[in-house]
């Protein structure tokens, strides 16, 4: 589990497409030190093993159901990556719970500066637009944010100075796509509303 704070980012600097596909992606030694061989890495929010590491690098596969249902497919050497560590137990619990399982992917459609901030607006698969909700969150590559408005399948969020230059968000352009996670909480009440017909 995760909290969709994001502790750095890191880059790819090897990629290797053998069946799963074996990526090598760079950290600062804090982020390492805390590596040991299977423990779990939010990679732009996908959780992911590792199954070797260095001084300077660790490394992590990636099924062919994770390239299909994400946006590790496109990555290349030199990708910028958010990075997460697991959550340990005592931890703060910064942003809000986060499994690291893509539900699928979203597009932005629309960008304009607020102030120092910066609002995007969202597109997703007609099918998560329940799961959306004014002030519920919603994890984008990894990072914890807080939805401004819903409209159907499309939602808002505002991007602080800090959040974009701490992630990878600052980049996204009208068009780009990130991995997209529903709440926890809200896949559940919706899993539990479809079993009963709905309120």
């Amino acid at each position: 589990m995760f909290t969709g704070i994001i502790a750095e980012i890191g880059a790819i600097t090897a990629l290797e497409k053998r069946g799963d596909w074996v990526m090598t992606l760079a950290a600062s030694k804090a982020l390492l030190d805390s590596l040991s061989l299977g423990a779990s890495v939010a990679c732009s929010g996908v959780c992911l093993t590792v199954i070797a590491h260095d001084v300077n690098t660790f490394t992590v596969q990636a099924s062919a159901e994770t390239l299909s249902k994400t946006t590790l497919g496109a990555w290349q050497v030199g990708t910028p990556v958010n990075l997460e560590r697991a959550l340990r137990m005592g931890d703060e619990l910064g942003g809000h719970i986060v499994s690291g399982h893509v539900d699928g992917l979203a597009r932005v459609v629309d960008r304009k500066a607020e102030g120092d901030s910066v609002r995007f607006r969202f597109e997703v698969p007609a099918a998560f637009a329940s799961f959306l909700a004014p002030k519920g969150s919603v994890t984008l590559d990894g990072i914890s944010l807080t939805v401004n408005e819903v409209e159907g399948n499309v939602f808002g969020v505002n991007i602080i100075p800090h959040t974009q230059t701490a992630t990878t968000m600052g980049a996204k352009q009208v068009g780009d796509v990130l991995n997209f996670e529903i709440d926890v909480i809200a896949r559940y009440v919706g899993r539990m509303l479809d079993q009963k017909g709905g309120l």
